[in-house]
């Protein structure tokens, strides 16, 4: 993570994510947040990168931070992409911050023979009609919105609200949930063994432990004891999610009255997401031309003219009383600051979207429950594509050095038709679950993996490139 040295270990983990047996030849188009963020991750590896911005000050940055090439210009022109050799090219980024240049080039990089393409987009319409508009027969193979993933998150975050961190692989066939244990956890000071000879016919398993106030992350092994403040991740099935709420203490609270801070796109996106779900949804917007807009878009959700740092304001349309409080505005700051007021008036679920990843270690500490950041959901989407359909989704776990990914079983895998006691898995990796024909299933060392298997590994950076070569 940008915090120095999380983010190391989350570049380090990237790469290995990318190691294979040639070097990719990769152009992004963007040289913003997301585009530098991902320059960075694919040059760590000694990717062949290429970047491509029309502002002279952002490519000279780049260039000297990271060991790749610049080509100044406009990406959705010929010859610019020319220069940057795209007829050769495995594969291009497009992240501008404009959906309509993302879109152009993607489209004419394919005709000019780049072989595969990815453009950032912020209208979400296009998302939800791309099988009916047809994207990959004008060029671009894979459409990413980043503020459509981080309301997704969001919307999650929400339905599991004792957790503070969730992923869904297979639609929620299986999940993955992280949470600190209290005192009152039924298995603290019990080891994992115990554990499950005491709940033998539990659906959920441990897959990374963080211990509390350090930064060690550790794969659970039989013998690993569950202390008190240990940040914890679980794969689970929708059956197990009550027991694991059991068995913690946690209190599954129903969350119907929702305060949005910030009229962003993702703010917007959310309010709408949140209203289709019948949601009670106040949100505050200062500006008040996008807050007028906001109130004719969204007709089913409360729009409030004022600034989310008014402590009397979020008093007068009684804070006390939400379940939760999004903030989302372009400042992390803020968006922290009135999470911590929002805390302190009785909210029980928080988030804030933070653009400097050097608060996401101190989100518990502080008080807030969960972080999000557009450009890590952005990369993790995007880096599923650089291996070419072997990882089908994957995450990082927030502050902690180790990644969740689901791999597709192939008749030729070295795991295909193993035992998996049988299989040589590293110590820092664990199997967490694995989707067969649509359901998700915990399983244990008995159970034989077959092709067609959707199997979940959480591994430490140092086991990716074995854990890598079970599944090719």
């Amino acid at each position: 993570m940008i915090f120095e040295q999380l983010f190391l270990f989350y570049l380090y983990t990237f790469v290995l994510l990318l190691v294979h047996q040639f070097i990719m030849k990769i152009i992004i188009a963007g040289a913003g947040e997301v585009g530098f963020h991902l320059a960075k991750l694919l040059s760590f590896e000694s990717q062949d990168i290429i970047l491509i911005d029309t502002n002279r000050e952002s490519l000279a940055y780049a260039s000297s931070h990271l060991d790749i090439r610049v080509v100044h210009g406009n990406a959705t022109s010929i010859s610019v992409l020319k220069e940057a050799n795209v007829q050769n090219t495995d594969l291009l980024i497009g992240v501008t911050s404009s959906e309509t240049t993302n879109i152009t080039t993607c489209a004419l990089a394919k005709q000019l023979g780049a072989k595969h393409t990815i453009a950032r987009i912020t209208n979400t319409e296009f998302i939800h009609n791309k099988d009916e508009v047809g994207f990959e027969k004008i060029g671009i193979d894979e459409l990413i919105s980043p503020e459509s993933l981080a309301a997704k998150e969001i919307e999650l975050l929400l339905n599991q609200s004792a957790f503070n961190d969730t992923f869904e692989f297979e639609d929620g066939a299986l999940l993955m949930i992280g949470l600190i244990l209290s005192r009152t956890t039924a298995f603290v000071g019990k080891t994992v063994k115990e554990v499950a000879e005491l709940y033998p016919n539990l659906e959920y398993m441990p897959i990374a432990i963080q211990r509390y106030a350090t930064q060690y992350t550790l794969i659970p092994r039989g013998d690993t004891q569950f202390k008190e403040g240990d940040q914890v991740y679980f794969t689970t099935t929708q059956l197990g999610i009550d027991e694991i709420y059991r068995l913690t203490g946690k209190v599954k609270v129903e969350i119907k009255n929702v305060m949005i801070l910030g009229g962003s796109k993702i703010g917007t996106k959310t309010a709408r997401d949140l209203c289709k779900h019948s949601f009670n949804v106040k949100l505050v917007e200062k500006e008040k031309e996008k807050a007028f807009e906001i109130a004719d878009e969204l007709p089913n959700c409360l729009v409030i003219k004022g600034d989310g740092r008014d402590v009397d304001l979020l008093d007068e349309e009684q804070i006390s009383d939400m379940d939760a409080f999004i903030a989302v505005t372009g400042n992390s700051e803020t968006n922290i600051m009135s999470c911590l007021v929002a805390k302190s008036k009785g909210v029980k679920k928080t988030i804030a979207l933070v653009e400097n990843m050097d608060y996401f270690q101190l989100s518990h500490s502080i008080g807030i429950d969960t972080l999000i950041n557009k450009k890590l959901l952005a990369a993790n989407n995007i880096f599923r594509y650089i291996r070419k359909g072997e990882i089908l989704a994957m995450t990082k776990l927030n502050n902690m050095n180790a990644e969740t990914l689901e791999f597709l079983v192939t008749s030729t895998s070295i795991v295909c038709n193993q035992l998996i006691k049988k299989i040589d898995i590293p110590r820092s990796a664990i199997i967490g679950g694995i989707v067969r024909n649509g359901k998700g299933m915990i399983v244990l060392g008995d159970f034989t993996i077959i092709a067609g298997d959707r199997v979940v590994v959480c591994c430490l950076p140092q086991s990716i490139k074995k854990v890598e070569k079970l599944f090719v």
